[in-house]
């Protein structure tokens, strides 16, 4: 009897062992958990207990140890590399951002029937660092666009729930903030002096909590290029252009992070990959810090970033064989405008923008974002063979300094003026624009950038048009309106909707 209990004792714990051993193959990073549980009960005797290692190092998971070694004045030689120097001023100012946002789906019933659909909640997750020790938090706009609800995990793995200051989709870049004194600031460096072939280490959380470490990744490489024009992904309407062009690895949920120099300055925002396989291939672009900076001050003083505009169109694609390849040609300059009151006319070819030499539209458009609304430029272009010079200041946009109207719940007007007209290149000279249109409003069809020339055949020709209109039509009969529109190229009537 005591002979078959101890073998069975023996193929118990075989099958424990076994067991074991199975679930540390598959389970990879949960060992130490595993190991933990298999370990529960009784106290054991003295004689089973492991000895205490005298040469045991200790781990450098550990919080305190690790703070101490990366924070430790001096780094021997051989160890003082650009990537460790990054990673030490660096690390402790990069973030986790993981989000969550409600989609809404139809299928061919809900379409049919009108119906809202169902809704499922989608998980995000991106990278960030803090520029000041107020909490601001730097980002890339589609990370957090549309985001109901943001956590932001540190180093450490604190979580804070976090509030968005602003985004803007233009440039892919967003301001959020967490609580004051919890992340420290990022050194912030300059991305106007940089050289192709200098050391560049990218820092992120790729693919989430794969790794169970809310701790970033580091990668490094070079500068691979600068001043680089990319298009944008799926037809995005972004500002890809100038960016900085590197060779470390930048993967899935590194966007947002930062890019930093060989001296742990922050050079860049982590934006996007050019990739066949989904994965990094050598090919990753980060957004200039000083157009980031413009941006974010932009965001958190007016919660969101004001457009600078001249008042000129300039062309590029020009057949002319005698012009220069791809020197903007400037095709319309309107009266009372910055650019107008400074001497430039229609004819003029720009050649430089703030010392920066000007060879395509987006070239041109990216001077002026870096700029900002207010600053003062200067500007030489060429005019009959001769180069000449032009100081102005930068105006925000018609769009953005002309009055909105909500004539309905969610739909925000604007008059049509020839500022306006120039500045979104529109083929009517008159109406009234969307300038917004809310949830309330998706019912009218109508999207932002149309132009409303008549309402039940009333020519529009303002936003206070439009909304008198509106208002007539809700007092009287059943209140259906129809409209007549300008979108794009097109012209044409939308289908009738009731205004109350």
């Amino acid at each position: 009897m005591n002979e078959g209990n101890r073998v069975r004792k023996i193929l118990a714990s075989a099958a424990r062992v076994l067991v074991a051993g199975v679930v540390l193959i598959f389970a990879g990073l949960g060992v130490g958990a595993v190991v933990t549980t298999l370990g529960n009960g009784p106290p054991q005797p003295e004689e089973s207990r492991p000895a205490n290692n005298p040469f045991a190092r200790t781990s450098l998971a550990d919080p305190a140890v690790r703070t101490a070694a990366q924070s430790a004045a001096e780094i021997s030689g051989a160890r003082r590399t650009p990537t460790v120097i990054a990673a030490v001023r660096v690390l402790p100012s990069v973030v986790s951002l993981r989000t969550e946002r409600t989609v809404q789906s139809q299928d061919m019933f809900d379409r049919f029937f009108n119906r809202s659909g169902r809704s499922r909640v989608e998980a995000g997750l991106g990278s960030g660092f803090a520029i000041d020790g107020a909490g601001t938090i730097i980002t890339n706009a589609h990370v957090v666009s549309g985001a109901d609800r943001i956590e932001v995990v540190d180093r450490d793995g604190q979580r804070f729930e976090a509030e968005v200051v602003g985004v803007d989709e233009l440039t892919d870049l967003a301001v959020v903030r967490v609580p004051p004194d919890r992340v420290p600031a990022a050194p912030l460096g300059t991305s106007s002096n940089l050289l192709i072939g200098e050391p560049a280490v990218a820092l992120g959380n790729p693919s989430g909590y794969a790794l169970r470490n809310t701790e970033a990744t580091v990668t490094s490489g070079v500068v691979s290029g600068v001043g680089r024009d990319i298009q944008a992904p799926g037809g995005r309407e972004v500002l890809y252009a100038d960016m900085i062009q590197t060779d470390a690895s930048i993967n899935p949920g590194n966007s947002g992070g930062p890019l930093a120099n060989a001296d742990g300055d922050v050079i860049g925002v982590n934006s996007s990959i050019f990739s066949r396989s989904g994965g990094s291939e050598g090919m990753g672009f980060a957004i200039p810090i000083d157009r980031a900076l413009v941006v974010a001050s932009e965001l958190l003083q007016f919660g969101r970033v004001r457009r600078p505009w001249a008042g000129l169109q300039v062309l590029t694609d020009r057949p002319d064989p005698e012009s220069v390849f791809g020197r903007p040609l400037v095709v319309e300059v309107v009266e009372g405008t910055p650019a107008a009151d400074a001497g430039l006319r229609a004819g003029d070819e720009i050649v430089t923008l703030n010392g920066r030499v000007i060879n395509h539209d987006l070239d041109w458009q990216v001077g002026l974002v870096d700029a900002g609304v207010g600053s003062t430029v200067d500007v030489t272009f060429q005019r009959g063979g001769s180069e000449l010079q032009a100081r102005f200041r930068l105006d925000e946009v018609p769009t953005g300094r002309a009055e909105r109207i909500e004539v309905l719940a969610g739909l925000r007007l604007i008059t049509v003026t020839p500022q306006i007209q120039q500045e979104l290149n529109l083929r009517v000279d008159a109406g009234a624009l969307i300038a917004s249109v809310g949830e309330e409003a998706r019912g009218t069809r109508l999207r932002e950038g149309d132009v409303i020339l008549s309402v039940n055949r009333n020519e529009v020709r303002s936003a206070e048009d439009a909304g008198e209109l509106f208002e007539y039509y809700a007092r009287s009969g059943d209140g259906s309106v129809q409209l007549y529109i300008a979108r794009g190229t097109e012209i044409g009537y939308l289908r009738p909707f009731r205004v109350r």
